[in-house]
Parts: C-alpha cells; sequence; structure tokens
C-alpha cells in the first residue's frame, strides 16, 4: 500500500509533493520519491527511507509540474534504487505505482529481449518501459494501451518531459483528483488534498486521466470521455485518511482483498524457489504468539500437520519462557504483526537462548523482531490504524498456510504437483475474500441478531475452531459483549448450561469438512437450547440453513483454506454489532495497537 501525489499548476511543484507525501506516508514509509519537470527536462530524485531523508535531500527545484510516491515494499527489497518513480530508456517519461502487476516476469523478459535495461527488483518497472513502446506523441493514450497489457492491480501516475500534464489510470486501487484554479491535483487519498482544495473527481477502475493546470479530462475502459460532477470534501483530516468510510476497521477490512495479493506478491517466489527455511534441519515446530496472531498460529497448526505432516505444538507467548522446554529444539515461528509486541520478542530471545532456530513472520519491515531471529516472512497487509487485527490477520493466516506448504513440500509430503496445487487455491483467497465483502450488507442484517445480547457463543470445529476464538475476540474486542468461542464438542462439558433464549450463537460448518455432520449435530444440540442460532456456511447450504435462524454465506472453498472467508465475514459482523451499539471501533477502551509492555 503505497502514496502517489501529482501536481500541475503554478506552484512549486516540489513543496506540493512533499506536503502530500507527508500526509500519505501512514500509506507506506520505507523509501519514496519525486520526479518533476524543470526547465523542460525531466528530474529525478528518490532515497530509501521514511520521508525526512528525500526532505533533506530536495534541492530547491523550481518546476511546476511533477508526481511524488512514498512506498511499502511488495516487491524488491527497500532502496534507492527500488524506490520510485522509475524512468523510461530514453530518460523522457517517469511513473509511480501502487498495486501488484502479476504479469510483471513475462512482461519483463518480454522487454529487455527487445533491449529495455531495468535498473530494479520491483514489478513497477515493467510500466514505464511499456509505456515508452507504447508512446506516440499522448502521454494519455500511452498509459492507456500500456495497462491493457498489464494483469493486476494498479494506481498510475506519468509525467512527460517539456510537458505540464500528468497521465494516471486506476484499477483496484484508490485514486482521487483535486480540482483549484489554474492548477491541478492528483493523490491517493483527499488527505493529501485538503489543504489545497475540497473539490474532487473520484478516479474509478478501468478510467484512465489527463491532467493539466488548465484542465482533467477522464476517460473510460473504451476511451470514451466520462463527465463526472465533482464531490465536495466536508471531512477532516483524520476522516479523509479513512477513505470515505465511517471508521478504519471497516476500511482495513475492506483492504483484504489487496493485502493478500501484495502478501502472496512478496512471497509466491521466496516459498516456492525454497528461500525460507532453505535447511530443513529440524523435526518438529512450536508456534508461539499472542492475542489474534495466537490464533493465526492455532490454524498454522491444522495447516502445518494437513500439509508438512509435522508435530506442530503452540505455546502463548507470555508463557513460552516461563515454560521448562523440551531436550529437541524445534523450529520456532513467531508471530507478531507489528513485530514489536514485548512478550513475543522475550519469547524470540529465550528460544534462541534455548539453541532453537527461529523464523518471524511480521507485518513491519527493520522491526525490532527481524533482528533478533534467524529468518523472518513478511506479511504485506500495510499498516493497520484500527486497534482490531482485520488485514493483518488475514495476512498471518497466508502466512502459516505458505509455511506449511513449503515445508511440506520440502519434506516430501507434498509432491510437486500438490504443492502447486495448494498454492493456486491461495491465489484465489482475494476473490474469495472479495465475495464475502459484494455481500457486506447481508452480514450487516445479521449483526441485528447479536446487538442486543449480552453473551455470545461462538462455536466451530477442526480448522474452524480458532477462527471461532477469533471471531469471539472481535466482538469482544469492540462491542464490548461477553463473547466465548469453543470447540463445539465442548459444549455438552459444561457450557450448555449457559444456553437460553437470550444467549446467540454463531456457529461454522463448512461442507465438505470431515466434521461438517458433527457440527450439525452439534448446532441441533445448541438449537434445542432455544439459543438462535446464526449459521456460516458455503452458499447454496441448505442442510445448514434448515438448522439456523439466519445464515451468513462464504463462496465455496477447500475446507482447510475456509478460515480465510470465515475471518472477514465475521469481522465484518464484530464491526456491524458494535456500530449499532454506539461503540468506539477503532480505538477500543483498555486497547491499544502495538503490545510493547509484558
Amino acid at each position: 500500500m503505497c502514496g502517489i501525489v501529482g501536481y500541475s499548476g503554478h506552484r512549486r511543484a516540489s513543496e506540493v509533493l512533499m506536503d502530500g507525501l507527508k500526509r500519505l506516508e501512514y500509506r507506506g514509509y520505507d523509501s519514496a520519491g519525486v520526479a518533476m519537470v524543470e526547465d523542460g527536462r525531466l528530474v529525478l530524485l528518490k532515497r530509501q527511507g521514511e520521508l525526512d531523508v528525500l526532505q533533506k535531500a530536495l534541492p530547491k527545484f523550481e518546476g511546476r509540474t511533477g508526481i511524488g510516491h512514498t512506498r511499502w515494499a511488495t516487491c524488491g527489497r527497500p532502496s534507492d534504487r527500488n524506490a520510485h518513480p522509475f524512468v523510461s530508456c530514453d530518460g523522457k517519461l517517469a511513473i509511480v505505482h501502487n498495486g501488484i502487476i502479476e504479469n510483471y516476469t513475462a512482461l519483463r523478459e518480454r522487454l529487455e529481449s527487445e533491449g529495455h535495461h531495468f535498473t530494479s527488483e520491483t514489478d513497477t518497472e515493467v510500466v514505464v518501459h511499456l509505456m515508452e513502446t507504447h508512446f506516440s506523441g499522448d502521454l494519455r493514450q500511452a498509459l492507456a494501451d500500456t495497462v491493457r497489457e498489464i494483469q493486476g492491480t494498479y494506481a498510475i501516475a506519468a509525467v512527460l518531459e517539456g510537458s505540464q500534464e500528468i497521465a494516471a489510470a486506476r484499477k483496484e486501487n484508490p485514486l482521487v483528483v483535486g480540482l483549484g484554479v489554474k492548477e491541478n491535483f492528483l493523490a491517493s487519498d483527499v488527505t493529501a488534498l485538503l489543504s489545497h482544495t475540497s473539490q474532487v473527481l473520484y478516479i474509478m477502475d478501468g478510467e484512465t486521466v489527463s491532467l493539466t493546470p488548465n484542465g482533467v479530462a477522464v476517460y473510460d475502459h473504451d476511451g470514451a470521455s466520462v463527465k463526472r460532477e465533482p464531490s465536495v470534501v466536508t471531512w477532516s483530516a483524520e476522516d479523509a485518511q479513512k477513505g470515505g468510510f465511517e471508521h478504519f476497521m471497516l476500511k482495513e477490512i475492506f483492504e483484504g482483498p489487496n493485502a493478500i495479493h501484495n502478501t502472496l506478491l512478496g512471497a509466491l517466489d521466496l516459498i516456492e524457489n525454497g528461500d525460507v527455511l532453505p535447511r530443513m534441519d529440524f523435526q518438529t515446530v512450536k508456534l508461539v504468539a499472542c492475542g489474534s496472531s495466537f490464533h493465526a498460529a492455532m490454524v498454522g497448526k491444522y495447516a502445518m500437520e494437513e500439509f508438512a505432516g509435522v508435530p506442530t505444538t503452540l505455546e502463548l507467548a507470555s508463557e513460552y519462557r516461563y515454560s521448562p522446554g523440551a531436550r529437541e529444539a524445534p523450529l520456532v515461528i513467531l508471530i507478531t504483526q507489528s513485530g514489536e509486541t514485548a512478550d513475543t520478542l522475550a519469547a524470540a530471545r529465550e528460544a534462541r537462548r534455548r539453541g532453537c532456530r527461529t523464523l518471524a513472520v511480521t507485518n513491519v519491515v527493520g522491526s525490532t523482531i527481524t533482528r533478533e531471529v534467524d529468518e523472518v516472512l513478511y506479511t504485506r497487509a500495510g499498516p493497520e490504524i484500527g486497534v482490531a487485527a482485520t488485514k493483518t490477520f488475514l495476512t498471518q493466516l497466508l502466512a502459516m498456510y505458505l509455511l506449511a506448504i513449503r515445508i511440506g513440500y520440502a519434506n516430501g509430503t507434498l509432491s510437486h504437483d500438490s504443492m502447486r496445487s495448494a498454492l493456486s487455491s491461495l491465489r484465489q483467497s482475494s476473490n474469495m475474500v472479495q465475495s464475502v465483502l459484494n455481500h457486506i450488507h447481508d452480514i450487516e442484517e445479521a449483526s441485528k441478531m447479536i446487538d442486543k445480547a449480552d453473551h455470545c457463543f461462538f462455536i466451530g470445529r477442526n480448522i474452524n475452531y480458532p477462527t471461532m476464538l477469533e471471531g469471539a475476540l472481535k466482538l469482544k474486542e469492540i462491542s464490548y459483549i461477553h463473547a466465548e468461542g469453543f470447540a463445539a464438542g465442548e459444549l455438552k462439558h459444561g457450557p450448555l448450561a449457559l444456553l437460553d433464549s437470550t444467549t446467540p450463537v454463531i456457529a461454522v460448518a463448512i461442507k465438505g469438512d470431515h466434521t461438517y455432520e458433527k457440527m450439525l449435530a452439534n448446532i441441533s444440540e445448541v438449537a434445542a437450547r432455544d439459543s438462535p442460532v446464526l449459521g456460516v456456511g458455503l452458499e447454496g447450504d441448505t442442510d445448514l440453513s434448515r438448522l439456523c435462524e439466519r445464515m451468513i454465506f462464504v463462496p465455496p472453498v477447500k475446507p482447510v483454506f475456509s478460515p480465510i472467508p470465515v475471518t472477514v465475514a465475521l469481522q465484518a459482523l464484530a464491526y456491524y454489532v458494535a456500530n449499532r451499539r454506539g461503540c468506539s471501533i477503532d480505538k477500543p477502551k483498555n486497547l491499544a495497537k502495538s503490545v510493547t509492555v509484558e
């Protein structure tokens, strides 16, 4: 998740760009850069590090047209050469990009065979080289022709030497135009524009834009002109960062598909090439984490034993260093979104003291945990502002699956075809999540079943037992309803005594899972105690529907991967319950985003 700004007008472009980038730095902060038209020439400056590094190196450019970028690395490690913008071989074009070019390898190989020289490790650089091949005098048309060759997601802005024009395009990544007098602006988020204008045009998927000081022209996928009335932004700066969503949490739930894309792009090659865990010098695995990350670890245990056949244990990070430890030295995988969780850091140090090999799964490049372990697998969820983990939890699930598949292939449990099949299923997870989001209003309606309750149960079996623990945690975190998750088979060992007509039960049953019939029996037991049941199951499951008062459907999915869409449905359910109760969703009482105390 990166930030893009653009400006064409009568002010110094460098000042406008840097102001916008500062407001977008929450979208990425491992490198930044600008490209401007200065005395008719294209000038470029980019630096690894936070925005201040670029600011200190920036001369007093006088150019009035330019583009800027602040980066959250997804393809290519943070460095000067991997920072945006990128320039064409002839030095006449420069572009910035937010998103993922999924077919960049094939495009790069073709362009290199045609004589194009690449300077970075990124997927983005293919865009500027493609534009160079398509350019015949019309900047916007060259970009429109370029994106027809691209598979993936993007927000792109481009500039040309000797021109005041900025061309832009969008697909599944935000892009907004700000309208001024003899000046116009471009950004990933209205946050970057509010100090200059409140008149904006929201660019839609498949559209391209031509922007100059004298006007803005928008075109659809077929090149036809689009007429759209500007919107007036009345948000505060904080509201603007939410991109029009009422809360950061909802925005971040909707960012799930893109977070999945980024995580897979950053990790798939590493997994397939064996760059992660190149040595298989361990017989067992121990997963260590806190909070939501612990629930991801629980899913990871099921995945590890399913795909890798490796004995796997779990331990809370807060308890790990107080346990005696086994004689064998397992591979210890530590999961922490921030990379700064105090208990998890302490567990990492203890694991190394015990002689264990360690691997961290984290979202933050350069965080403390990365310096405390032997290896790191980064999730690529982007910054998450809401306290309740949503897209970051989703990408932790992906990391667990990826590691399980990697170990299974390396130790011979998975054949090459089985590995490729499992990875192919993971590649579909973004679409699965988007399918859930496409029907989110059904989940909003379902929330009316729960919003008046004082107590609530979540039940599941097998790999969806930890999913329901996470669902219960989400509900209690932000709605303050007392919620508990249980393995459904445990209800008869005590919790059934608490069920009555005032205690809703959320139950997940995935058709095709070997525990499906058992789950239906458990749900019948609940219904017999008059508890209203909200079922979560696959589309078209009439057997489950008959037992439940209401249903939330998720798309067809292999049972082992079902926690991915089920998780998103439960996050949305918790959000709408909390919203109906008027709770402080992004900043729930007593909680913080990064737990840096023990």
